[in-house]
């Protein structure tokens, strides 16, 4: 195992600055997947731990030691490639024996190490067949064996899963989660994938623009985004961001006046803010109702997308530049064109400020299990219109 250091690691080609100064520690055995809208750095910062490019700027520290002046092949890595990257030419067994040979093994290791590493995933069958006899799935069974076999200190995966069908890449993820536990090694996962991120990592690490945004575990993540950029892209559906401003600032909260004329509160921390503020307010979707008590939101439906036990609604707001989404039981007899009333806990409210950051959550705080001694406040509770 090794664990993995970063200090103000910078990447320009020409004039385009790619990575901006990421500082970034991972255990040892910590599985730790980088996520990020596409441009944002994630393979580059993996092809420089690999060390098949150099930094403009920083330092990349394994075990404790700079491997800014070691080869690729010294630094005990092994990356996984989108692509799988076999030789068409070679069959499974070359194709997982190819480095070892480079590497002047004996034979009998050789075939010990591709043997093992075969059972492990699953393709012990498949040694004399070429790439093309394989479907996408055993393609990169192969290539991770391939990787295996040399027992690095550290993984790192490039979007491995993004060229399989939905089916496929459910079954990879279990695979990859068990290898992980199996195989007791550092790895590094890069994906665009949030579902990937949030059943695998130990940690996220969000990467935007060539800057860390957030680190941590998928939960703490999910439940405190740290800023709007975080908030939008982890969730799915993504959470619903709405504008507003401040129209009081109170003890147990803010009230929002937003931009589609609901008045809503926040169970937030006040910080700062007054009255008149710019702030928007997010709602996840799974925490909408369309029975309940709290705030509302009231929509036109648009579209219905129905998901088997649960059905997603998008309804347009006045005034608002994009749909709410809300996650709500099949049962509930919602088409196009109908008027809701979508609830939700204050409690369940996050709100962020003009400059995108997240106001402290007052998470104890809920409408729907009120404080010992306090009545139960009760908005407008309504069906469907």
């Amino acid at each position: 195992m090794a664990n993995v250091e970063l200090r103000g690691l910078e990447k320009t080609f020409g004039t385009n600055t790619v990575l901006k100064g990421v500082d970034l520690s991972i255990r040892d055995g910590e599985f730790v997947v980088i996520v990020g809208p596409s441009g944002c750095g994630k393979s580059t910062l993996l092809r420089l731990i690999a060390g098949l490019e150099p930094p403009t700027e920083g330092d990349i520290l394994i075990e404790g030691k700079s491997a800014l002046n070691d080869a690729p092949a010294q630094r005990g890595v092994a990356m996984v490639f989108q692509s799988y990257a076999l030789y068409p030419h070679l069959n499974v067994f070359d194709n997982m024996a190819f480095g070892l040979r480079m590497a002047k093994m004996t034979e009998r290791d050789i075939a010990a190490a591709v043997a093992k590493a075969a059972l492990l995933l699953g393709i012990e069958d498949l040694l004399d067949r070429r790439p093309r006899e394989l479907s996408g799935g055993q393609r990169q069974r192969v290539a991770i064996g391939r990787a295996i076999v040399r027992q690095p200190r550290l993984f790192l995966l490039d979007e491995p899963l993004s060229n399989l069908d939905a089916g496929l890449r459910v079954h990879m993820r279990h695979e990859f989660a068990r290898l992980h536990r199996e195989l007791a090694t550092t790895l590094i996962y890069v994906t665009h994938d949030q579902v990937e991120a949030m059943t695998l990592a130990d940690r996220i690490v969000v990467l935007n623009a060539g800057g860390i945004e957030q680190i941590g575990t998928p939960q703490e993540i999910y439940d405190a985004p740290r800023n709007l950029f975080v908030a939008g892209f982890l969730g799915s559906p993504r959470m619903n961001l709405i504008a507003g401003e401040v129209a009081a600032v109170k003890a147990d909260g803010i009230r929002i006046k937003l931009v589609t004329g609901d008045e809503v509160t926040a169970f937030v921390a006040p910080g700062k803010a007054v009255p008149g503020d710019k702030v928007t307010l997010g709602v996840r979707p799974e925490s909408l109702s369309a029975d309940g008590v709290g705030n509302t939101l009231t929509a036109t439906v648009d579209v219905v997308e129905t998901l088997g036990s649960t059905r997603a609604i998008y309804a347009m707001m006045p005034r608002a530049d994009q749909p709410v989404c809300a996650i709500l039981p099949t049962a509930q007899p919602i088409r196009h064109g109908d008027v809701v009333r979508l609830h939700f806990d204050p409690a369940q409210a996050y709100l962020f400020d003009a400059g995108g950051e997240a106001f402290a959550r007052e998470s104890t705080k809920s409408y729907l299990s009120p404080p010992a001694g306090r009545g139960r406040e009760r908005n407008e509770v309504s069906a469907i219109g």
